[in-house]
């Protein structure tokens, strides 16, 4: 094992250029998909490290319930560094897996509760709420995908406004962005070096939203009207993996960027530009990464093969 099962724990690290730079310099929908993509890999390799420590660390405790073998001073002596990190990743292996639960189970409790709500509306795609908080987003799942505002928001709003509104959310809902939200945001509580992908992937897939809005609407300055004025008076979304035209971050660096020009869609930067440095950057760390935690556990596998028949 040696180094190999640490190495995924720190690779995270070679994301943070990619994170910032995607936000400026690559299309919403790749930067999404990229950021998505490497922060998932990520976590599940720093995760897998995570376990194989622990099962050195629990080959430790007294009356543990492995296999005598798995705590033989010979095994001991193959895995470097078991007595501190091995024992020091059973809490953080658990603090790990109690904070995913705790996500997983206040999303599906905030979309139950929230189609709950809406059961005995019309059965249409747009659930109309007469409440005088003013909020919009989308809510995937059930028996059908449905965009829900309330009346205060659109009184706010002017018919075009509205439109490009509707039109966001439908964007969020047919690009299924709630799981992006959802992967990335339990990738930062596997591994917190990956809270800048978490952050950046927020944005990003507002502005993939905003982006199709847009194309949509057919004029991208009523779509930046319509997020600065939703900005301004709306409370935003229930839980932050669920997505809304007036979510959380930087309202000005969206507006700004629907008043420019319409972003190039590749898939892939440049190379000899930062932001495709950047990415071949991360990509690199991501394979590395994936790498490092199979050499490990295939090693961690000889070794307790070894040392204990099976």
């Amino acid at each position: 094992m040696g180094v190999f099962v640490f190495l995924p724990l720190v690779l995270p690290l070679t994301a943070w250029p990619i994170a910032r730079l995607a936000e400026q310099h690559l299309h919403p929908r790749t930067a999404t998909r990229l950021l998505t993509a490497v922060a998932a890999v990520m976590a599940v390799c720093s995760t897998l490290c995570l376990a194989l420590l622990m099962v050195v660390g629990t080959a430790q405790l007294p009356g543990n319930p492995l296999p005598d073998g798995w705590s033989d001073p010979e095994v001991r002596a193959a895995v470097p560094y078991d007595e501190v990190a091995g024992k020091a990743a059973i809490p953080a292996l658990c603090a790990v897996v109690a904070a995913s639960a705790r996500a997983l189970w206040r999303h599906g409790r905030v979309r139950r509760r929230a189609h709950q709500a809406l059961a005995g509306l019309p059965g249409s795609t747009v659930a109309v709420l007469p409440d005088v908080v003013p909020y919009a987003y989308a809510l995937p799942g059930g028996r059908r995908d449905r965009v829900v505002v309330t009346t205060a928001l659109l009184d706010c709003l002017e018919p075009a406004e509205r439109r490009a509104l509707f039109a966001h959310e439908r964007a969020h809902l047919a690009d299924r962005h709630h799981r992006f939200l959802l992967a990335v945001r339990l990738a930062a509580l596997a591994n917190p070096f990956l809270r800048p992908l978490r952050t950046a992937v927020a944005y990003t897939a507002e502005r993939w939203a905003d982006e199709t809005a847009a194309r949509a609407v057919g004029d991208r300055r009523t779509v930046a009207t319509a997020i600065g004025k939703a900005a301004l008076v709306s409370r935003g979304t229930p839980v932050a993996t669920l997505a809304g035209l007036a979510a959380p971050g930087p309202v000005p660096r969206r507006v700004a960027a629907l008043l420019g020009p319409a972003p190039a869609v590749r898939t892939w930067p440049p190379v000899f530009t930062s932001v495709g440095l950047a990415a071949w950057g991360a990509a690199a760390g991501t394979a590395m990464s994936a790498m490092s935690s199979a050499n490990a556990a295939v090693t961690m596998f000889l070794i307790l093969r070894t040392a204990t028949p099976l």
